[in-house]
């Protein structure tokens, strides 16, 4: 993807990148102003939206059950859902972890620790075998 982002570059030397957000089965947009109330759209390949993600995971404390999540819904944390900052809500996640795998429904947006890419309900780090951090792949379906 980095080279394909130089190329546009190079074509179009007056783009400069003031938003960057991820669409699923699209890829990366990225939008930019080249002359005043005209707005540039350049479309990068879908093959990061597939991509698995590795990371660390960690999981949510029942004490947050019953608040609001970002989606809306309700904290449940005996549902197999989670936590993502880039996945649309609503979309499964795989997630695998030393050989165990669960599917979790996006329901959230987080987690805001460095270093983190997901966050679990207790019940899916217990499926996978953690109760704090684990290494994890995230894979969308």
């Amino acid at each position: 993807m980095a080279a394909h982002r130089a190329n546009c570059r190079e074509l179009f030397p007056l783009l400069r990148v003031l938003t960057r957000s991820h669409i699923a089965g699209v890829g990366w947009i990225m939008v930019a102003p080249l002359v005043p109330f005209v707005v540039f759209l350049a479309l990068l390949p879908a093959s990061d939206a597939t991509a698995a993600e590795n990371g660390i995971a960690s999981s949510y404390p029942y004490s947050y059950k019953g608040r609001r999540t970002a989606s809306g819904e309700r904290f449940n944390p005996h549902a197999m859902t989670c936590a993502h900052n880039r996945h649309p809500f609503g979309s499964m996640l795989r997630i695998t972890a030393g050989g165990r795998s669960i599917t979790c429904r996006v329901t959230d947006r987080g987690p805001f620790i460095r270093g983190r890419v997901i966050d679990l309900t207790p019940v899916g780090a217990r499926a996978l075998g953690f109760s704090g951090l684990a290494r994890v792949v995230i894979e969308r379906m």
